[in-house]
């Protein structure tokens, strides 16, 4: 067994016994570190297999970001975990047959599971060759060559759902004092500070 080989089994058996530790941990402050820990199983298997950049941005976005705030986010939240686990008794057992109903759909489709026979030729179609292209070029050729397109219009679709989850949620209390940008804008310095003259003993 080579050096990546054992390397593959060690990050493989991270990434399950972590996600089975994420599902299952009653904390989930515990819950979320084992999320981490699973990212950080999925991060050395692309580098095991030569995708640095996906591994980079797998760690940098999904570790450095989105885990840190899922931890933040639950550290700060004020959740009463002995009534969470009292109500979560209630729903074990649909739970349950939701679980059967997924392994029984998984197990059908890998029973029936076929490659095609032009599979490969479609997908090396679309990839350049790796001895000549890095593969963080390739993927940059394909996202901003080939398929410019669909990606801009992939981003335009995220900003038009970030645009409408800020309106949504936008909502204007009358007893809260805001910011005027424009009023501070066009101030006048000469009227920003005043000099108060205060006689020794009198105090303000």
């Amino acid at each position: 067994m080579s050096v990546a080989d054992f390397a593959f089994y060690v990050f493989g058996l991270i990434i399950l016994i972590s996600g089975l530790l994420t599902v299952v941990s009653k904390n989930p402050v515990h819950s979320v570190l084992w999320l981490i820990a699973a990212f950080i199983g999925a991060t050395g298997i692309f580098v095991l297999l030569g995708a640095e950049f996906i591994a980079m941005l797998l760690m940098i976005v999904y570790v450095g970001a989105v885990a840190v705030l899922f931890l933040f986010v639950v550290m700060m939240l004020d959740v009463d975990f002995a009534a969470l686990k009292a109500q979560m008794a209630e729903y074990v057992p649909i739970a349950l047959l939701i679980g059967v109903i997924l392994l029984m759909e998984l197990g059908m489709i890998f029973g029936v599971w076929q490659f095609s026979d032009g599979a490969e030729a479609a997908r090396a179609a679309i990839t350049p060759a790796l001895g000549e292209v890095e593969n963080t070029a390739a993927l940059g050729q394909i996202i901003y060559d080939d398929y410019i397109l669909l990606f801009q219009l992939a981003g335009l679709i995220l900003l038009v759902a970030m645009i409408g989850a800020i309106v949504l949620t936008l909502r204007h209390r009358p007893n809260i004092k805001r910011q005027n940008v424009i009023e501070q804008m066009h101030r006048d310095p000469a009227k920003s500070m005043e000099m108060k003259d205060i006689k020794p003993g009198q105090g303000l």
